[in-house]
This record gives C-alpha cells, structure tokens and sequence, in this order.
C-alpha cells in the first residue's frame, strides 16, 4: 500500500441505508434464529462489546425496560456480541439476580465474527477487535433502513431508538419527513417538492415555505 492509498479512508463491510440485510442462522439465548425470522416486522439488531461489561450492562436493562415499546411499534430485539451463549447465559442471569431484570430477547453467540464482519460491526481501526455498538434498524422485508455506530465507551440511548423507529414508520405510512428532534405526535414536514409548479403552489399556501411546510400526521398508523 502506497503513503497515498493509507491515507485514503477504507471502505467499511457491511450493509448499507436501503440495502438487504445479509440473512443469518446463529445460536442464541433462546434457541436457533434467523434472521429471515424476523420478515413481517421490524427488528432493532444491535451489538456489544462484551458480556459483564458496566454500559452493555445498563443499555441491555433498558431495552428491556423499553420492551413493551417496541411491542407497541411491532418491533423485535435482537443482540449479539463475539462471546459465547453460556457467557451470554451467565450473564443475564446475573443481570436478574442482582438488579431484578430479566433479559426477554435473545443474544446472538458470534464467536467466529462471521455475522459482526458481515455487518461491518467489527471496526478494524478501532482500538479493540470487540464489536462496537452498532444499531440496525431494519424493515419488514428485510432491508436496512438506518443504522447508528457508538463507540465502545458512549451508552446508547434507547428512547432515540425508538424515535428513529417511530420517524421512519410514520415516513412509509404518510409518505412525509421528520423535522429535527421530532418525537411522535409532533407536525411532520412535506417532501421536497418535485418540480417548480409545486414548488410555486406551496408558495402560495399560508403559512407555507415552500422548501420547509410543516404538516400535520405526526402520529403513526
């Protein structure tokens, strides 16, 4: 490799925004899964850096906590990290026993990274081989709508999960975009305009920009 192309940023595995998520058969917490399981409903598939670690500890009790929100929105919960289901076993045991919750989703045991690379989980220039906590948002017919990467030591946050989940249903039902910080029931804004004829109805409109024209349908279904 030349001085040139190490300065060139790499490109990163993985699926990309609209793309199929690669399909999977893994061992998990509850049994066997694929990921093909999962068609007919969205699916939060997110990974961990380790099992008996403080953040992944924190982040998996409270989407647990959050569970019935993501029933609500027909949603799954799915995780994963390179250990094994026994320490994945252990673990959530250990999580019930000494905080009182109990980890209902399953976990996936990656030991090979087979699944983490396929989905660009591992990230080679990090300072460790672990997973990094990575969120893939995917639809019901199996396509990766959006993703969000942290590193090992920033905790997610669960309710923006779920806002991004709520913003993207809401956007394929009403066929509308999300304004910044959008939480549901708030007004949704119109797509972009197609061309300058609708451009200049809008205009016309009150209360209306035409390139930002706030809508009501902030809510799902």
């Amino acid at each position: 490799m030349t001085d040139v192309e190490a300065r060139i940023p790499q490109s990163r595995t993985g699926p990309e925004i609209d793309q199929l998520a690669p399909d999977f058969e893994a061992r998990t917490t509850r049994g066997m899964v694929r990921l093909s399981d999962y068609r007919g409903k969205w699916l939060i598939f997110f990974s961990h850096p380790a099992d008996f670690t403080p953040v992944c500890t924190t982040e998996f009790m409270s989407f647990e906590r959050h569970s019935n929100a993501f029933d609500k929105l027909n949603c799954a919960l799915l995780g994963l990290s390179v250990d094994s289901v026994f320490s994945h076993i252990a673990w959530v045991k250990d999580i019930e026993a000494n905080f009182g919750v109990k980890i209902t989703f399953p976990i996936i045991e990656d030991i090979s990274m087979e699944i983490s690379r396929a989905y660009g989980m591992v990230h080679e220039r990090s300072s460790t081989t672990a997973a990094v906590r990575s969120v893939y948002f995917i639809d019901p017919d199996g396509y990766v709508r959006s993703m969000i990467h942290y590193p090992a030591n920033v905790g997610r946050s669960v309710p923006e999960i779920l806002r991004v989940l709520a913003a993207l249903q809401l956007s394929d039902a009403q066929n509308v975009a999300t304004p910044e910080n959008w939480s549901p029931g708030d007004k949704a804004v119109r797509l972009p305009p197609l061309d300058q004829s609708e451009a200049d109805a809008r205009s016309e409109e009150k209360d209306s920009v035409w390139y930002v024209t706030e809508i009501e349908g902030g809510k799902n279904g």
